[in-house]
């Protein structure tokens, strides 16, 4: 083979590796434009969900699975309210996606009351409503005469003195079914137990006032009062669920869906029983 020839065909080669360097360069050049594209077409359809919640162990749980919405395109935004009347209000009035933080006999209750157009979107944990006192040591010391405090709202009222006879120290009146009485429906009281009606919130604080009060766990949890020094407490049968609640329609709203399937897996149940054993239990 000639020289003249022999560097014609090595120069051929180099062009064409050229070209193909080329055309590769060109290739990762496109793909990683497609991928960015991609990427920023994902991020466009993210959505945010606000959450209305009160503070322990509702919004602890919605943070929990932040992330989890966050790689399906949901950016959770959870919101504490530190008065938890103002939570229905505000998924009234649209300032929130949804809220949760109540039961369905308390919602029940707040709808028919105010006519509000809300649906349960899914069912995550109950709270054992429980009997704390800072005078006694046991249910049996539980004298006559003794001052115990209760909620004041129809639903948790009606709760506490439903734990109440079932511990014996009370009996209801027959036919009652709408999740609602005070202490005008006891029949029968034989340690003439006295109530105290009040603010749910003010219960942990006026244990020192009383000789007992029943208590939510999550006002118990938020005292930084041991939810194992309940004296008696509700079982896990409990009807009282705490619920997520959307406005009417909004159920079937896709990021509403990602939400419920996120707070319903097993690492969200075993997040409730490892963190906060007895008090909060899994409804699903």
């Amino acid at each position: 083979m000639s020289k003249k020839r022999w560097w014609s065909i090595t120069v051929s080669f180099m062009l064409m590796g050229l070209i193909a360097a080329g055309c590769g360069s060109k290739e990762a050049k496109n793909d990683t434009n497609a991928v960015q594209a991609a990427s920023t077409d994902s991020s466009s359809k993210a959505v945010t969900l606000k959450i209305g919640a009160a503070a322990v162990p509702h919004a602890e749980i919605l943070n929990f699975v932040k992330p989890k919405l966050k790689e399906q395109g949901v950016n959770l935004e959870v919101i504490v309210f530190d008065d938890e009347g103002q939570l229905n209000p505000a998924l009234n009035d649209k300032q929130i996606d949804a809220n949760y933080f109540q039961h369905v006999p308390y919602l029940d209750s707040v709808k028919t009351e105010k006519g509000y157009d809300f649906k349960v979107a899914t069912k995550v944990h109950v709270e054992p409503i429980g009997f704390y006192s800072q005078k006694l040591k046991s249910k049996e010391e539980i004298q006559d005469g003794a001052t115990i405090g209760i909620p004041n709202n129809p639903s948790n009222e009606y709760r506490a003195l439903v734990l109440l006879q079932q511990q014996g120290f009370i009996k209801l009146k027959d036919g009652l079914s709408n999740y609602e009485a005070t202490p005008k429906d006891i029949v029968e009281n034989p340690k003439n137990l006295k109530f105290i009606e009040a603010d749910s919130a003010t219960l942990p604080r006026s244990l020192p006032d009383v000789d007992g009060a029943i208590i939510n766990t999550n006002l118990v949890l938020e005292a930084k009062i041991d939810p194992k020094s309940a004296l008696f407490r509700e079982d896990a049968n409990s009807p009282y669920a705490n619920v997520i609640v959307v406005r009417s329609g909004d159920e079937s709203r896709e990021d509403i869906k990602k939400l419920d399937a996120a707070l319903t897996t097993p690492e969200v149940k075993k997040f409730i029983e490892d963190k906060y054993g007895v008090a909060v239990v899994p409804a699903f």
